[in-house]
């Protein structure tokens, strides 16, 4: 059977606007901080989709504690997303933490560093002279 990409593309997508406004407004544990949708991936038979979200700030712990949270919660998220989408079947929601957003912000904190220091290093030293007189 062929994979509709479009069609499951466009339900990733609004997967993703619904459970983020979702996640947002309609669950109100102390627990999460804030969480950001950053993909939804949707299996070809539209069963399953895996959420993937970060969370700003916090250690890995807190980040743990969120998915819990998160997947906990799944099922209600499901059921409200199944009001807002007129889709015939919900895909069954599961979370995991993307750690792609503090990968990125770790190398270029690294590049910065690098340049930095490339930077020093030649302003230490002196600017060679030309040969030439004007």
């Amino acid at each position: 059977m062929k994979k509709d990409g479009s069609r499951i593309r466009r339900v990733e997508d609004q997967l993703q606007r619904e459970l983020a406004q979702l996640i947002q407004r309609g669950l109100k544990d102390p627990r999460l901080g804030m969480i950001t949708v950053t993909a939804v991936e949707v299996t070809k038979e539209m069963e399953h989709a895996i959420v993937f979200v970060t969370e700003l700030g916090g250690d890995e712990q807190s980040h743990k504690e969120s998915l819990k949270v998160l997947n906990g919660a799944a099922g209600f998220l499901r059921r409200e997303v199944g009001r807002c989408l007129t889709l015939r079947h919900v895909p069954e929601i599961r979370f995991k933490y993307d750690a792609s957003v503090e990968s990125g912000i770790r190398l270029s904190n690294l590049i910065d560093a690098a340049r930095a220091a490339d930077d020093e290093r030649h302003a230490d030293t002196p600017a060679k002279e030309s040969d030439e007189t004007p």
